[in-house]
């Protein structure tokens, strides 16, 4: 890891803030260190600022969004996918799904999903399976669980802890 990459890790562990200029000129080498050394904190807010600064184009799609997977970054995977969606012919045309997991088709067809959501009304039954990353990583926080994962993971976890319902001693 490069060092000043490093200095802002362990500044950040410390209890420092970085700055958004920081987050944003280093994203993607954050999220890397931060990953390799557990800073689940500090790797969300890299990965916030990378998903919301990136140019995805069809050249450098497939790129991103093998990169969220081997990071764990369920957020950048959503921004990704929703751009598939969005940029489908385009995509069909010039993109080789070739070397993506099979597991990241359940993150395209959730995208998919969701705008046929938003257009038909329905919905599954708890809502999580096509809620959005930002959203379930809340819902997770406001339980005191761990927000960091993949979509599958996170809601795993949720409906693990909707169903646990407390019991009354006796």
């Amino acid at each position: 890891a490069k060092p000043d990459i490093f200095r802002h890790m362990l500044y950040y562990v410390y209890g420092g803030k970085l700055t958004e200029e920081e987050l944003n000129a280093n994203a993607k080498d954050i999220i890397d260190i931060a990953d390799k050394f557990g800073v689940v904190n500090l790797k969300l807010e890299a990965e916030v600022c990378y998903a919301r600064s990136i140019e995805l184009t069809v050249d450098n799609v497939i790129d991103n969004l093998l990169y969220a997977g081997a990071k764990n970054c369920a957020l950048l995977t959503e921004v990704v996918m929703d751009f598939v969606v969005a940029n489908d012919k385009a995509i069909l045309e010039k993109v080789s799904f070739e070397n993506v997991p099979g597991s990241m088709m359940t993150d395209l067809l959730t995208a998919v999903t969701r705008g046929n959501v938003a257009s038909d009304g329905s919905d599954d039954d708890d809502g999580y399976g096509t809620m959005r990353v930002s959203e379930l990583r809340k819902k997770l926080h406001e339980k005191g669980l761990d927000i960091d994962g993949s979509r599958k993971s996170m809601i795993a976890l949720l409906r693990e802890n909707s169903s646990t319902s407390v019991q009354d001693p006796v």
